[in-house]
């Protein structure tokens, strides 16, 4: 039994609608991705150094990025090594296995469902990404995720940069049915998020999800601005945030990586989260971002439906991709 199945076999299983919504949801990124595979391998029985050239211009092009790439084809070119002859009807399997193997090392991926740590309350998540990326949208999934949940949540709305993002944020509270803490636009937005600890705290919140603005023009100024926000936080709350997650658009490719690193040099980033994989076929990004800066996957969106942001599952994405 491989690595891939052996573990798989052990994971607790997603719902068939979520599978579902899954397998749609990466049906671009595949198709794109087999069809080139095939093209790569057509007339050949055996993985060669032509077979293995041709797939590490497929896996760069697929937006796995290069360095990623780079670590698949040798780890595949070490098992051609070790045994002789490979033939290329197995190395979709070969693929899946190394695949799987590589987002092992960041990622636990037994999660399904979305919850939160026993013993800690509230639960604070600081939302952090550019302008565009669906940062809004998914903090208002997340807000109707943990709420499904049963957990009692509370919005902050500490992106006072934009007038829009407020007011986006407060469409979203509504819909989801939880209590949103916001001042005028150009507050201070620690302020913002010390008053929202504050509420969550005298409201017994469970989880505290609070945006930050999305601009790079000045990494200084980023870098400072999250700093008070979060040290402003800890007065309220101690050792708080609990989750920095930085949002990033996957249809963008390889610009989500150059955000990546301009948000992990800014601050600590210490879970991901992936939208807008639906409407593209770079689905190879989660593979590179996670690999690349060694931070997990916690979500990803899969759909413009507010049940489509799915917790990561690695088992399950690679499942999908292989399908």
């Amino acid at each position: 039994m491989s690595f891939f199945k052996r573990i798989f076999s052990s994971e607790k299983k997603i719902t068939e609608e979520q599978k579902e919504t899954l397998d749609k949801g990466l049906e671009k990124s595949k198709t794109s991705f087999f069809s080139k595979l095939t093209k790569a391998i057509a007339g050949k029985s055996k993985v060669d150094d032509e077979v293995l050239d041709n797939l590490e211009e497929i896996l760069v092009s697929s937006d796995v990025g290069v360095n990623t790439t780079l670590k698949i084809i040798e780890r595949i070119e070490k098992r051609v090594a070790e045994d002789k002859y490979l033939g290329t009807d197995e190395l979709n399997q070969i693929l899946r296995d190394e695949i799987s193997g590589l987002l092992s090392e960041t990622n636990s991926g037994e999660a399904t469902e979305f919850v939160i740590p026993v013993n800690v309350k509230p639960y604070v998540l600081m939302i952090v990404g550019v302008n565009g990326v669906g940062k809004t949208t998914t903090i208002g999934k997340l807000a109707h995720q943990f709420k499904k949940q049963g957990y009692k949540v509370v919005l902050g709305a500490a992106d006072t940069f934009r007038a829009a993002a407020i007011d986006q944020l407060q469409v979203w509270a509504d819909r989801v049915g939880v209590p949103l803490v916001k001042q005028q636009m150009g507050s201070d937005p620690a302020s913002v998020a010390f008053d929202t600890l504050q509420s969550a705290v005298a409201q017994n919140a469970d989880v505290v999800i609070i945006d930050t603005a999305g601009r790079l023009h000045n990494k200084t100024n980023l870098m400072n601005e999250l700093t008070k926000v979060k040290r402003v936080m800890q007065k309220v709350v101690e050792n708080t945030p609990n989750d920095v997650l930085l949002v990033l658009d996957g249809s963008t490719g390889q610009n989500a990586f150059e955000q990546a690193k301009q948000f992990t040099a800014a601050t600590e980033v210490t879970s991901l989260a992936v939208t807008k994989l639906d409407g593209t076929a770079k689905g190879g990004v989660v593979i590179g971002i996670s690999d690349q800066f060694q931070i997990p996957v916690k979500y990803i969106g899969v759909g413009e439906g507010i049940e489509d942001l799915q917790v990561f599952n690695k088992y399950e994405f690679v499942d999908s991709f292989f399908k």
